[in-house]
């Protein structure tokens, strides 16, 4: 009898290939499954390839990743394809760089090994977001596929390395204190935050300076699933909370505690939580002795385990005779936010000014629903002119103006921004990842 044939279709590294296979021939030995198509199976389509992330082009951080991981596309995605994150574009990082790790982009987001991380390079938020962390096996999995050359077909890397389940969250590095009269560092202690849950904690600390300093330069370091660290003073000090004390924002039942949001004054800080900032040559920002200072940190835990916040600040002092103008901060809030499902909304408002104001700094506070932020000016012979774009919320510029934006009295600036609710709810201004803000953060004089 004659053999029969049948023609067979597979995909492999996104490219169609056509078989022609005897069906009475005897049966080929089964080849391993390649490490790449384990890596898709087994970590991106599951932690990264999900909806809102990586899965598609309407995810709400394409514009700022463009990075698709879905299978048949990923693998041409990562492998060779320099790095978009404007400090690891800097250092020439690949987000996979074959046979090289340590200059892979992925390797530096994923892991949670000292040195790598984020923490000290402003690369970001560790990966996956939300502290839902890959296991320790699985990052081991992925370096070792790098390490052999990152192919399509390569099938070494030992499955026995997936066996490690032990979750990948990273050690805050420590943060050394500026020198002795040079600064000095305020923290937010070691906390937990509970599995399936977001915690924001406050803590008032009071500067230890005894006599009034002037502040040029704020350096934050945080733990990777945290949200932002904001810096607030207080509007009257006759009402403060304990000193050194962890307030959270929610009660026990879940609640909001509106007391803990009340009397305050932006400082430093936003989304960037890893950030070091300085003001202007000859631009800081004065502090009276014993100031009391409420430290503000966001954490989320999408994992069913529980994970720790901990926070550092550091301010560095310069001498009075090199300060020529004292800064104030700039906080304009949108509140009115209400974006339907499925829809882009752009929603603006202006804030005018009473007297001659300079700004020196601007930047941008909204969650990832956010695409665009634009700040112009109002008023005045500049009216509507553009000071300030940002398309990035998880790491927001921060634009120092060498010659300030000079405002008269009666002019200001409008803040616009573009939202894209790709949720099936309608989305309004809130205190939760899941909700969206609309804030001007900046400084003047």
């Amino acid at each position: 009898m004659n053999a029969r044939y049948f023609i067979g279709l597979f995909v492999f590294a996104g490219i169609v290939f056509m078989t022609a296979c005897e069906k009475n021939a005897a049966p080929a030995e089964p080849t391993a499954t390649p490490s790449f198509d384990i890596i898709q199976e087994k970590i991106l389509t599951t932690s990264c390839a999900v909806s809102g992330c990586h899965a598609s082009t309407t995810d709400p951080g394409f514009a700022q990743h463009g990075l698709i991981l879905s299978p048949g596309k990923s693998f041409a995605a990562l492998v060779g394809v320099n790095a978009r994150n404007a400090a690891a574009a800097a250092l020439g990082l690949k987000l996979v760089n074959p046979r090289d790790p340590d200059n892979s982009f992925l390797i530096h987001k994923i892991t949670c090994e000292t040195g790598h991380h984020a923490a000290s390079s402003n690369f970001g938020a560790q990966m996956p977001l939300g502290g839902i962390f890959l296991t320790k096996g699985q990052v081991e999995f992925i370096r070792k596929w790098i390490i052999n050359g990152a192919s399509a077909t390569d099938a070494s890397v030992n499955l026995s390395l997936l066996n490690d389940s032990s979750v990948c969250q990273p050690s805050i590095q420590p943060l050394a204190p500026p020198p002795t009269g040079a600064g000095f560092q305020l923290r937010i202690d070691p906390f937990d935050v509970p599995p399936q849950f977001e915690r924001e904690v406050f803590v008032r600390r009071n500067t230890p300076n005894l006599t009034s300093v002037y502040v040029n330069r704020i350096q934050s370091r945080g733990m990777s699933n945290s949200h932002h660290l904001v810096v607030y003073t207080f509007r009257d000090p006759a009402i403060l909370p304990l000193e050194n004390t962890l307030r959270d924002l929610r009660n026990s039942n879940g609640t909001i505690n509106p007391e803990n949001l009340q009397n305050h004054i932006y400082l430093g800080g936003g989304s960037e939580v890893n950030s070091d900032f300085s003001l202007p040559p000859g631009v800081a920002l004065q502090l009276a002795p014993g100031t009391p200072l409420d430290l503000n940190a966001h954490y989320f835990n999408r994992t069913n385990f529980t994970l720790r916040g901990e926070n550092h600040v550091n301010f560095y002092t310069v001498p009075a005779s090199s300060v020529q103008y004292v800064a104030k901060t700039l906080d304009l809030n949108n509140t009115s936010i209400s974006i339907p499902a499925g829809q882009r909304r752009t929603f603006t408002k202006t804030f005018t000014f009473n007297a001659l104001t300079r700004v020196i700094v601007l930047t941008s506070h909204n969650h990832k629903l956010g695409e665009k932020f634009v700040i112009k000016i109002a008023g005045g012979p500049r009216n509507g002119e553009i000071v300030y774009t940002n398309t990035d919320w998880e790491h927001p510029l921060y634009v120092s103006y060498a010659t300030p934006i000079v405002l008269q009295p009666g002019e200001g600036l409008t803040s616009e921004v573009t939202y894209y609710n790709t949720t099936a709810k309608t989305v309004n201004f809130g205190l939760t990842s899941e909700d969206e803000m609309n804030i001007i953060f900046g400084y003047y004089y």
